[in-house]
């Protein structure tokens, strides 16, 4: 049985405070909780697929418990993500919620994992996004990791572990308002179905606010139930679902930079400032998960774990874009769009591990095949719509009656297939005190694009294959300090062919990494430095004999940098955490005069430092506060000159927690919170160019209510 366990430490002593049912009302001393199993035996580490600790990992890997989750009050991946090392969040901004983008050691990331499974994205809009209200832990894991998961950029990955079944009973109702209209309610439970061998989880939440920008609103409405069935002592089979209703989902459209931190003759656009219209800024997605886990022990030894999901899901928008800012710096041509998409689609991972001793040699072997499959339909238009003077909008004008808005010369409706089937080998070995990990994976991926596209029809067909390697070693040393290395490989497919009909290769990736880790002897401090340079190559770029749209594979971008991941508790009633990313990007080759640049959204630094403490007597006895602060530099919003930067920011939040349990024994188990973002209500932002622009997320305040049994 390979169980996730958290150690007892002072940081579930600190946060363990706001939790009253787990010490008496009128006790003041520090809380000290048991040692708790968060895990069963479908749940495999996300850098790994084994039970090997992070720790102990020969690779970057930062892991977000629900502690952590809950008092930063997080509710996206995005402001979860804020205290990771090496990952940029709120690329388009604090005011688009409609998908989880951010970029890791300098590489875009779209692709996200729940449980292990890649969320089917058909690369248009139909990003499903998982609830932060339905996940215990987020992991982190930096770097290459194809070989483990095929198609990947180079940068890392995100994996989001649900919550799970338990036979302990556990209650929660909460409710929270707040900030522009914020309403709130969310329920989970959790427990043993009687005398029986099944147990439960279920998570709900539903969610109305105002969107950050004028006329906005978002809306959310989520359901998470899953039963595990214990059919034998060595058999498990974990039933569960994931529904999903946004009716609404704020902005999309973007603001020129001017105004926003260039120079604008007509002053300083608002942080609520919006470009489109209120009668055409519709966004409605709807996303059905349902899978299964069957985890069987053959023997002490020997385990099989299937891990399946099935997807059903889609989404209607109408909006608007810019299509260019006038002499007079307010107006704004615009084009009106809709897209309807529709994605179906399952995955798999079949995972049969084992373990065996060769002489002082302790290994583990894990042999997979997994398999994913989408289908896709997208139906998309696009019009001229009446521009907009954005500093005095009228954000009404759009009606049916002055737009043309189906069989214009862009309309679209074609159909997305993606298949890919990977078979991979690791070998993860325990010698004395080396950890050496080595893996293989081969990968064949398919896709194909047809139907009607931008007034003409396309018949695309991609088929591509790769092997992906791994290696690493770590020295486990007995001051606590842990030396390793390791080299890693990535590969993306890549769609398209140069001006004579040569498919493209798959996109590659390499990267070297150094690191420490340090875990103190009685747990109360541990670290992670890690020093890293990943190479891109087989990029495509433009082809300089070809015509303006042809393209060949002469690109390469390189990344390096460093991360610092530190923990502390220098008190029994003091957390603190911190992180530092230092990253050089750059286009190493390039045939286009991108040579030498740097991309867009990599700010070279990143700082972030969080600290919670708890108040064990007097006053304010039961309280756990928590104060963060988090930098984010200089990027550039013009990837082809560089001439330009997007300002840096430094941004603070705060997280209050309070158990009426030290009150009054009649109130044990409730709990108020209080979460400010961005308290100094900084104007930050992210730019794709100097026309493409998004505000920061604006200062936001939450007030909650929980009752836990």
């Amino acid at each position: 049985m390979h169980s996730h366990v958290i150690k007892p430490s002072a940081l579930a002593v600190a946060i363990g405070l706001a939790v009253s049912q787990m010490a008496a009302a009128d006790s003041n001393d520090p809380l000290e909780l048991d040692t708790m199993t968060v895990y069963g035996e479908t749940y495999r580490n996300t850098a790994t697929k084994t039970a090997l600790e992070p720790g102990e990992t020969p690779q970057s890997i930062s892991v977000l418990d629900q502690q952590a989750l809950e008092m930063r009050d997080a509710d996206s991946v995005a402001s979860a993500l804020r205290y990771a090392p090496g990952v940029n969040t709120e690329l388009r901004g604090g005011a688009v919620g409609r998908l989880d983008l951010f970029s890791i050691r300098g590489f875009i990331n779209y692709q996200n994992y729940y449980d292990g499974l890649q969320l089917l994205y058909n690369d248009w809009n139909l990003q499903p996004q998982i609830d932060l209200k339905a996940v215990e832990q987020v992991e982190v894991f930096r770097g290459p990791t194809s070989t483990l998961y095929g198609s990947m950029p180079p940068g890392g990955m995100v994996n989001l572990i649900g919550k799970q079944p338990s036979t302990e009973s556990f209650n929660k109702i909460e409710v929270a308002g707040g900030s522009r209209n914020l309403a709130e309610a969310s329920v989970e439970s959790r427990g043993q179905l009687g005398d029986s061998s099944l147990s439960y989880s279920l998570v709900g939440l539903t969610r109305t606010r105002d969107g950050q920008a004028e006329t906005s609103e978002e809306e959310r409405h989520m359901i998470a139930p899953s039963v595990d069935w214990q059919v034998s002592e060595d058999t498990l089979i974990n039933f569960n679902l994931y529904y999903q209703n946004d009716p609404a989902m704020g902005i999309y459209t973007t603001l020129p930079a001017s105004g926003l931190f260039l120079p604008n003759p007509n002053g300083e656009l608002p942080q609520d400032a919006f470009s489109g219209d209120a009668n055409w800024n519709e966004f409605e997605k709807e996303v059905l998960l349902a899978g299964y886990k069957v985890n069987h022990n053959i023997n002490d030894n020997w385990n099989f774990l299937q891990n399946f999901r099935y997807t059903d899901a889609e989404a209607f928008q109408t909006n608007t874009y810019g299509t260019g800012l006038a002499a007079d710096g307010r107006t704004l041509s615009r084009q009106a769009y809709l897209t309807d998409e529709t994605t179906t689609g399952f995955t798999v991972d079949n995972q049969f591990s084992g373990r065996f001793q060769t002489g002082s040699a302790r290994h583990n072997i894990l042999v997979g095949l997994d398999y994913l499959s989408l289908d896709s339909d997208v139906i998309y238009e696009d019009t001229a719509a009446p521009a907009i003077d954005l500093f005095d909008p009228d954000h009404y004008q759009i009606t049916q009656d002055n737009i043309t808005i189906e069989n214009t010369a862009l309309s679209s409706d074609f159909n997305i297939r993606k298949k890919q089937l990977g078979i991979y080998f690791q070998d993860q070995i325990e010698l004395n005190r080396f950890v050496i990990i080595g893996g293989v994976r081969w990968d064949d991926f398919t896709g194909e694009e047809k139907g009607r596209q931008y007034g003409g029809t396309v018949d695309r067909k991609l088929d591509q294959d790769n092997v992906s390697t791994r290696a690493g070693v770590m020295y486990r040393g007995a001051n606590g300090l842990s030396p390793y290395i390791n080299y890693a490989e990535s590969f993306e497919p890549q769609t398209g062919s140069d001006r004579n009909g040569n498919e493209f290769d798959p996109s590659t990736g390499d990267q070297w990494e150094l690191g420490l880790k340090y875990q103190s002897q009685d747990q109360q401090t541990s670290a992670n430095l890690a020093f890293y340079q990943i190479t891109k190559d087989n990029v495509p770029t433009r082809d300089p004999n070809g015509g303006p749209y042809d393209q060949i594979q002469a690109g390469e971008v390189r990344s390096q940098g460093i991360e610092l991941e530190a923990r502390a508790q220098p008190i029994d009633s003091l957390l603190v955490t911190a992180n530092y990313t230092l990253q050089d990007v750059e286009v190493t080759k390039d045939n286009t005069g991108l040579k030498g640049r740097t991309p867009v959204w990599v700010p070279e630094h990143l700082l972030s430092v969080w600290a919670d403490y708890g108040f064990y007597d007097g006053p304010l006895n039961g309280l756990v506060a928590g104060i963060g602060a988090r930098y984010i530099g200089e990027a550039e919003y013009n990837a082809a000159t560089n001439e330009g930067k997007v300002p840096d920011t430094t941004l603070v939040d705060i997280a209050l927690r309070y158990s009426l349990g030290r009150v009054s024994h009649t109130l044990r188990g409730t709990e108020l919170g209080l979460s400010v973002n961005n308290l100094t209500d900084e104007r930050y932002y992210s730019c794709f160019d100097s026309s493409n622009c998004w505000f920061g997320e604006e200062r936001t305040v939450e007030a909650s209510v929980s009752y836990r049994f």
